[in-house]
Formats: structure tokens, sequence, C-alpha cells
């Protein structure tokens, strides 16, 4: 008897547990488009490929896309590790789409600022879409 009533609670267990897991949404939008940003400064081409929709993985594998990328900024490493910070300046989602306008704090001293759109495909958010809205120069301390 005892051991029927664990068995029933096991079970109920193990079902709360599973529908628990399935309706986690994961990291939401603005989550993912900072994380977009991070990777892109660090020239993260593995992340890229896992945070991006087919829209920006210019019709290639992974292999392919990273190889592409690795090779492009290959002689620009420069172009990495530019951010001091990245933060969220405007986040409008729905069920299955978002904006997320970002601020990119660059170390020099100027600010760049970003419009990354996503969408919610298979349990997840991808970027769909990234715009470069500015940049603001870096402002010397006598105010020019």
């Amino acid at each position: 008897m005892i051991s029927g009533v664990i068995a029933v609670v096991v079970l109920i267990l193990i079902v709360a547990l599973v529908i628990a897991v399935a309706r986690d949404p994961g990291p939401a939008a603005d989550d993912v488009a900072v994380a977009y940003e991070d990777a892109w400064d660090r020239l993260d081409f593995d992340a890229l490929w896992t945070l991006s929709g087919d829209e920006l993985r210019d019709g290639m594998k992974k292999p392919d896309f990273i190889a592409a990328k690795r090779a492009a900024y290959h002689r620009q490493p420069e172009l990495g590790n530019l951010a001091a910070r990245v933060a969220v300046e405007h986040y409008e989602a729905g069920r299955h789409a978002a904006v997320v306008r970002t601020r990119v704090d660059v170390r020099s001293g100027g600010v760049a600022r970003n419009e990354i759109q996503l969408e919610y495909r298979a349990g997840r958010w991808v970027v769909v879409a990234y715009h470069l809205r500015g940049s603001e120069p870096s402002r010397t301390s006598n105010g020019s």
C-alpha cells in the first residue's frame, strides 16, 4: 500500500517536472539581444550562429558560417572587444516577435545604438535582423 502511494507521488512529481520544463520559455528576448551584442563584441561566431535565425546565417551550415566569419575578421582583430557595456534602451515584445534597442558604450568613449529584431521559434528567441542605428563620438572633458 505504501509503495503504491510512493509510486503515485513520484509519478505526479515527474509529470509536474516535465510540464515545468516544457513551459519554460528560456531567456527573454532582451537577454538574447544582449547576448547577441556580446557575441559580436567577442567575435564568438559559434554563439552568433546559435542566437541567429536562418535569415542571418547567410545560407550556410554552422561549420561554414563559423569558418567564413573567422576568415573575414582574421585580419581585423581590433573589431572585437570594443564594448565596455551593453544595455537595453527599449524593449517591446509580443508572443512571437520582439524589438530590442541597445546602447553599446565603447571603451574608447563613443556610443553605438542598434536595433535587434527577434522572433520566437521552436521554443526560443532568435535574432532575425540587426540594424545599426548610429553612434555618438566620444566627448572630451572640455565639452567639445
